[in-house]
């Protein structure tokens, strides 16, 4: 990061020099260098992900999701909404009651294996310990991310605690007409 901006500063200086003395060569040759050197310091800059964006977090009711198509549980349910979010720019995070790998492979399957299904990185799937209930963990982690809840479930247990699930557009409902899903995002 240092040596792009000592560059760019080398660079002003050639070009206030010249304009001083009038060059119209070293003119030329210094603002070039000042706009290469421009370039660089934004490269550097984007490569420190001081200029990258926010994610913007969606929890998805992995659990809930998994029941959207005609009522039979899939785990393509959870990917397909999943690449959706992804595809109008969310970052999705996933949570699953710890009986949901029973449900769609016979067995446990922890956040690792679950994230490989739904093509997403570990950090961003969550399989809740047994005995947790995953309602208080979407919605926790939806307050701590700033994020709305893509799930068809109200919370109503939980709207004491999170009175956010009342709040317009906070729980995103969803599902799959015809095949094709519809997602309340907008």
């Amino acid at each position: 990061m240092l040596v792009p901006l000592v560059l760019l500063c080398v660079s002003l200086a050639g070009v206030a020099l010249a304009l001083l003395s009038g060059q119209s060569g070293l003119l030329l040759l210094a603002l070039s260098c000042a706009l290469a050197s421009v370039l660089l310091v934004v490269q550097a800059f984007v490569r420190r992900g001081r200029l990258k964006k926010q994610p913007r977090w969606v929890i998805v009711d992995g659990s809930n999701v998994m029941h959207w198509k005609d009522g039979v549980v899939a785990i393509s349910s959870v990917r397909e909404v999943v690449d959706a979010l992804k595809a109008r720019g969310f970052t999705p995070g996933v949570v699953f009651d710890a009986n949901a790998g029973y449900k769609i492979a016979d067995r446990y399957l922890h956040h690792d294996a679950m994230a490989r299904q739904l093509g997403l990185p570990e950090d961003q799937v969550m399989v809740v310990p047994k005995g947790t209930q995953a309602d208080q963990v979407v919605l926790a982690a939806a307050r701590d991310h700033k994020a709305r809840v893509v799930s068809n479930d109200r919370f109503r247990d939980w709207a004491e605690a999170h009175p956010e699930v009342a709040a317009p557009g906070h729980l995103v409902r969803g599902g799959f007409a015809e095949g094709k899903l519809w997602l309340e995002l907008d």
